[in-house]
Order: structure tokens, then sequence, then C-alpha cells
């Protein structure tokens, strides 16, 4: 479950047509979701209030193993609507499995103009937070400076950072550290430069998209959209351009980059590589598309139409340390995605397997319910030709991960009344004296207006 922040910094890259989703850093976000989740530890509460689009504040509390708290103020340039955690989207506050639409290039602010000069400023988004009782901060500012620039400081000022330093030995201690990173998105293109205070690391960081780039139409929000939608019949129209399509393929988009970083500090670098191929939201063929021109024609079912699977397969390959992670991730069903991961070093022949799947529950029967063929079909008017009806709404989604590390992890999310509730557990079978290795729960509730 996205934090409040989180959830808040997302809406401010939506609100002003940022898409945080062509960076390399996120290349296998898709898998990540699935056999990387995050589940709570010990009894996490967290309360946040949005007393106007612009303004928002968070507070959270953990009670268990130990005792502590933080406070959050978040402050935009651009008016927000975060809704409630009782209204709000449910699969907008979970990291979860998506194909994405293709990148478009970014848009900027409509230019104002007033008495003949220009009076419009550029969004900016100002993110503090105090943790007690150890007096840490955290601190976010993020700006656009350009329709395809955008700047980002983040820092971090820890006091327990000095008192470790004086300790004689040489204790891990938390530290403080400011970072800057630029970010520069063409679509097509996407680099990030970044620079750390702390050991003095320089990192650059490049994406490219292969074919072509989306124009400047809204994007879409999400995949399901093409894949839960019903698909109207073929006609028996078929253009002339069109081929026949190939059975046992995949229609994509291909993402390559890579990463380069040295410190100045610690006299060490690194890089990295990676590539990603990802489905299209939408390959059905045109013909395929054409409304039907007659009503007697029967509707096809959703799993009936030529589309294919969600799908995305990611490959990373850092050369230095000899790690090499392969995934391979597909929406099986509406409500079922799988997602398998295999990680391989060449240099000490260390290997782990993953795999894990989200399930999303949901109010009602089945996934689709069609209407009944009709015995007489000369009855049928235009007025009622068979359709397709989504059935139920999402009431929560269940994670399962495991690998052969003997880890086992199992998370709940959903939505009891006007709270947000994660439960989950982390097991491990293999071992006897202690199987249960880690169980949390965590309740959020936020409110605007």
């Amino acid at each position: 479950m996205h934090p409040f922040a989180s959830y808040v910094l997302r809406s401010y890259y939506r609100g002003t047509g940022w898409n945080e989703d062509n960076l390399y850093a996120n290349l296998t976000r898709s898998s990540n979701a699935i056999l990387d989740f995050s589940v709570p530890r010990g009894l996490h509460f967290s309360i946040s209030k949005s007393p106007n689009p612009l303004f928002k504040t968070t507070y959270s509390m953990n009670a268990l193993p130990s005792l502590n708290g933080s406070i959050g103020y978040i402050f935009t340039s651009c008016e927000l609507d975060v809704k409630g955690s009782g209204d709000v989207r449910f699969k907008d506050m979970i990291d979860r499995f998506r194909v994405y639409d293709q990148p478009r290039r970014p848009e900027g602010k409509e230019e104002e103009w007033l008495a003949g000069e220009r009076v419009d400023t550029r969004d900016y988004l100002l993110y503090g937070r105090v943790y007690i009782p150890t007096g840490r901060l955290d601190a976010l500012y993020s700006t656009r400076l350009s329709p395809t620039l955008q700047a980002m400081v983040a820092a971090i000022s820890d006091p327990r950072s000095s008192l470790f330093a004086e300790s004689p030995r040489g204790i891990a201690a938390p530290s403080s550290n400011i970072m800057f990173s630029l970010q520069h998105d063409t679509g097509k293109w996407c680099t990030e430069y970044t620079w750390s205070a702390e050991d003095g690391m320089w990192g650059v960081r490049c994406l490219h998209n292969f074919g072509k780039v989306g124009g400047p139409s809204e994007p879409v929000e999400d995949s399901e959209k093409s894949t839960a939608a019903p698909t109207k019949t073929r006609s028996g129209v078929k253009r002339i351009d069109e081929e026949d399509a190939m059975e046992g393929g995949l229609k994509g988009r291909i993402s390559a980059g890579a990463e380069f970083y040295f410190s100045a500090k610690e006299k060490s670098a690194g890089v990295s590589t990676g590539i990603r191929f990802t489905t299209l939201p939408d390959a059905t063929p045109p013909s395929f598309q054409l409304p039907s021109s007659s009503p007697t024609q029967p509707s096809l079912l959703a799993h009936g139409a030529p589309s294919q699977p969600p799908t995305t397969i990611t490959a990373l390959f850092n050369p230095m340390l000899g790690h090499m992670s392969g995934a391979y991730s597909a929406r099986v069903s509406r409500d079922l995605s799988m997602s398998s991961r295999f990680d391989f070093n060449v240099y000490s022949y260390e290997s782990e397997w993953s795999i894990g799947a989200e399930w999303w529950t949901r109010r009602g029967r089945g996934m689709f319910t069609s209407n009944p063929p009709a015995a007489d079909t000369s009855e049928k008017t235009p007025s009622s030709p068979p359709a397709l009806e989504a059935v139920g709404d999402v009431t929560g989604v269940v994670k399962a991960r495991a690998s052969t590390t003997t880890d086992f992890s199992l998370m709940w999310e959903g939505r009891l009344h006007n709270m947000l509730v994660s439960l989950g557990i982390v097991s491990n079978l293999t071992s006897r004296s202690k199987p249960i290795k880690a169980i949390g729960l965590e309740l959020s509730y936020f409110s605007s207006g």
C-alpha cells in the first residue's frame, strides 16, 4: 500500500503531466510489484488530512515492536483532488502489475498572460517529515523547469549521525545527506542525472524507447481498459493493408537503458544495463475493432477475443558485480497476475528463483456475465444486442511470494468501510524453531475537504 505522501506525489506527477514510469530506475516496476512487495511489520497507524487542494498533513505511528511516530506536511502549487480513503480508487493506492501505455512527450502548462505579461508560474511540490523521538527530518522539493525538464532535491538530516561519529568504534550510523536529481524526458529518450553529497557520487541513467512515441492526447490510465472492455465482433470487413494475425506471437515495444555512477569519496564506479519488452495495451487488428453492422451477429466474450495477454519481460545485467536477472510477468486473467524471476551471479554462481502472484477480490460473481442467447433470433432488435457486463467492484488484493531462499510472504490489502487495511506475514517453512519471521497490520485513513 502506498503511503499517503507517495500517493500525493504520484497524483502531482499525474496532474502536471509528468511520466514517472519512463525512467530507467522503474524499468522493472511491473515485476517488482509482485515479487518485491513490502509486508508491514508490527502495528502501524496512519491518519492524513487535506484541508484544501494545495495543502496536506499526515500523521503516522508505529505501536509495535517499538513506539515511534512522524508528522509530515505537503504543499503543491497545483490543486490536487486526493479524495478520501473511503472513495479513492483502490488500485491507485496499490503497487500492482501494470502494462503502461506508450510513452509521450510531456506537455507544459498553458501560458497565462495578464496586461501583456506572462503571469503563470512553474509547478512545484514541497514535502517535509519529522520523526519522533529520533528527530530525523526528511525533505523533498520537486519543480518543473520546462515541459521536458524536472529537478528534484531530497535531503535527510539525522541528529544521531553526530553522536555516532564521536563513538570510538565504527558502528554503522544513520547519516545525513542531500541529493540532487535532474530528469529530462522527451518521450523517446529519458535521461536522469544525480549527485549525492554524502559519498560524492555522480550518476547518469538513460532509457530509450524503440518505436513511435504517443501523441499529445491523454494517455491510457490502465491497460485493463483494453483487456477487460468488451471486444466487438468482426463484421467481415477486412482492410486491404491488414495482414492476417500470426498465432503464438506477442506484439509490443522494446525499451533499453543503462546507468553509470562514480563515487569520488570511495574511488569506485559501477555500471548496469537493462532491456524490457512490453506488450501493447491493445494489439487487436483494426478490423476486429469495427462495430458490427448486423445486430444478429453474436458477440464474443472477452476471453474469446484475439487480444494478447498483458505481458512484461525484463532482463538486467551488472558486469562489474556479475549479477544477471530475468523476469517474466503476465496477467493471465482479469483478476490474476503472475510473475517469475531468476537471479544469477556469474562470479559466485549463487542463484535465486522467485515466483509470485496477485489476485484481486471482487463483490459479485464471476468475471463477466453475458445475456443468454434468445431462442428466436428474429425477435432481436438493434437496441438490444448481446453485451458483456462487468460484475463486482474490487474489494481487495491478495499477494503471495515464494523463493528458493525458503522465505514465503503472504499479504492481503483491502478496504474496510472508510479505512485501508494491509495485513501480511513472512514465514520460513523450513525452520521449526521460528517458522514465522514477521507479521504486521497497517491501518490508513485520510480525508479531504
